[in-house]
């Protein structure tokens, strides 16, 4: 269903792009009704012509035409640019932080009073619609306000609610978790052009594979394990590929991994 609100981004980089580009593509929104401001004229040129959004000549002027605003401009710039907007944040307003680490707290006392405020942990894949996202909703933010964000969220891919303390672990998982990706496809690639394969055919395989692997989870429900057992014969070749990944400890080191990151974005607030 189109929404009526009016989107304002702080900050019109490639994630700003990605969301409002999938927000019009999925027809939730028009282009008129998106406006973007950043202080570097390509990002709002690039903004414009990718979602046929208004230019801002200042943030001031985003907070005036906007009702939901997005915050989208670097962590560390967050509380002194809402500190500087704060009191021209109305109750109108729903602000959408997808800064990094900046937590709710801190972004309800930069814009004081009770300002309706949702936290996200977005991640790269966003910018090919095949975001995997979590928020959380400040003191004051409604039912509705939540609702709108998970509207907004999956248009470029899947959203979920969390309460903000399980943040850090959305960050460890999905939000850092494309770079396991990453370097798993790249990991299957060597191993293939080790057996032979051309580079060139061994990582659209590599990736296919784990999409492949990904949308059967998704698709069916059934649990990993399951599917798994499901590609694994008995005295063949799948079994000896998994015996030597769990000799390397591989199932270990991936959940390693997402504890430190999740611990690591604990830090970061």
């Amino acid at each position: 269903m189109p929404l009526k609100q009016t989107f304002g981004f702080l900050g019109a980089g490639r994630m700003a792009s990605a969301l409002a580009g999938g927000m019009v593509q999925a027809e939730l929104v028009k282009g008129r009704q998106l406006i973007a401001g950043d202080v570097v004229p390509a990002a709002v040129k690039a903004f414009t012509q990718s979602t046929g959004g208004r230019a801002a000549k200042s943030n001031a002027e985003v907070l005036r035409k906007a009702d939901v605003v997005v915050i989208a401009v670097k962590p560390h710039q967050v509380t002194e640019l809402l500190a500087e907007l704060a009191d021209q944040v109305t109750a109108k307003h729903l602000i959408v932080s997808i800064a990094a680490g900046v937590t709710l707290a801190q972004l309800e006392e930069a814009v004081g009073g009770k300002a309706r405020v949702i936290r996200v942990m977005p991640n790269t894949p966003a910018l090919v619609g095949e975001g995997a996202a979590g928020f959380a909703r400040g003191r004051y933010a409604k039912a509705a306000d939540a609702k709108l964000a998970k509207q907004m969220l999956e248009a470029v891919g899947v959203a979920v609610e969390v309460p903000e303390r399980l943040i850090n672990a959305v960050t460890g998982l999905s939000g850092s978790g494309p770079a396991y990706g990453f370097q798993m496809i790249e990991a299957m690639s060597d191993g293939a052009v080790a057996a032979g394969l051309p580079r060139d055919l061994a990582t659209p395989l590599a990736a296919q594979t784990l999409l492949g692997a990904a949308k059967m989870v998704l698709e069916t429900g059934e649990h990993p394990g399951k599917l798994k057992d499901m590609v694994t014969s008995p005295g063949g070749t799948t079994i000896e590929g998994l015996h030597e990944m769990e000799a390397a400890g591989v199932r270990n080191g991936l959940m390693n991994a997402v504890r430190a990151a999740a611990d690591k974005a604990g830090t970061l607030g």
